[in-house]
């Protein structure tokens, strides 16, 4: 009987409580709707919460602005590529690369104009993510079409400066402020007289300079997508006759490859990964390079690039290193 009760009891007591008053408690829903109740919208602390969350939503409502800027970037780089890739005959040449050079410049002076204005007075690197993908691919179609004009690779700061503006003041106020009053209606409500005397100076000046950032690891990271285009571009001009050009491609994607050896890309995954890409690539030029030395006397011109393409080993050597 004793054993019977003290199970009874720690069952009623598990049930009902320690104390057995499982009617009265209170649960943790109506505890919180009390508190919210409770709660004065003119205190400070509520004021101060209010503006954290309106200055979040502004910098969330940029950052979607800037990645959907990155994706059209990114269409119309691709596009691009793909006339340079047409490019397969002298008397082409001339068109397709003026072509190609107007619609970068457009490129240039909307969607990446556009990206400069969000960027202004924001620290670029906490929106880096948001068009580095875009970045990356019109690098990757501007120094490809530098290459084709000029044989060479073109500077990164010449990229850079090719992204900076100097847009007037007056006719880009009126756009920001309506974006500002939109997205922060809350900060300015708390803050007026902050505000206020940050409008004199902006209309003090008479033109604002502004640019799209370009981090040196988005000139490499595109410069290594670079080396696919040119590995297509080699073979393609096996398929036309151009051999000269075959090998002058390979001996520039040899020494982008050496220049990759010679950098230090521990801590970023991202690099080593793209090395890796560029080795394939690189391997398959020398062995297009090396049958048309061996064979090229005892093939058709016309038919090296499907014999080529029909031997191409997917395989790796490994790496000799850089010396």
């Amino acid at each position: 009987m004793d054993r019977g009760q003290g199970r009874r009891g720690r069952s009623e007591r598990k049930h009902n409580g320690h104390h057995g008053s499982g009617r009265n408690k209170l649960y943790v829903g109506d505890k919180a709707r009390e508190v919210l109740e409770s709660i004065d919208s003119n205190s400070p602390v509520v004021k101060c919460f209010q503006q954290y969350a309106a200055e979040l939503d502004f910098k969330h409502d940029k950052y979607e602005r800037i990645v959907k800027l990155s994706r059209d970037i990114t269409i119309e780089s691709k596009r691009i590529i793909f006339l340079l890739h047409t490019l397969d005959r002298e008397s082409k040449k001339e068109v397709i690369l003026t072509d190609s050079a107007t619609r970068l410049s457009q490129l240039a002076n909307t969607h990446f104009k556009n990206i400069a204005k969000e960027l202004r007075g924001e620290d670029p690197y906490q929106y880096t993510r948001a068009y580095t993908a875009g970045l990356q691919e019109y690098i990757e179609a501007v120094t490809f079409h530098y290459y084709l004009k000029n044989n060479s690779l073109q500077h990164w700061i010449d990229i850079q400066e090719e992204l900076n503006y100097t847009i007037d003041e007056a006719e880009n106020q009126s756009t920001l402020k309506q974006e500002e009053s939109q997205s922060s209606e809350v900060i300015e409500t708390s803050t007026d007289g902050q505000d206020k005397e940050s409008e004199p100076v902006t209309e003090m000046e008479t033109s604002v300079s502004i640019k799209t950032q370009v981090s040196p690891m988005d000139y490499i990271l595109g410069v290594a997508d670079l080396t696919g285009e040119l590995m297509r571009k080699c073979i393609n001009n096996l398929g036309s006759g151009n051999i000269e050009g075959c090998y002058q491609t390979c001996v520039f994607v040899r020494d982008i490859y050496s220049g990759f050896l010679s950098v230090s890309c521990t801590g970023y995954k991202e690099i080593s990964r793209k090395l890796i890409t560029l080795r394939q690539s690189l391997s398959k030029m020398e062995n297009a390079c090396y049958t048309i030395h061996v064979r090229g006397s005892e093939i058709p011109k016309h038919m090296l690039a499907d014999v080529i393409s029909g031997t191409q080993e997917d395989y790796i050597e490994e790496d000799e290193g850089f010396f």
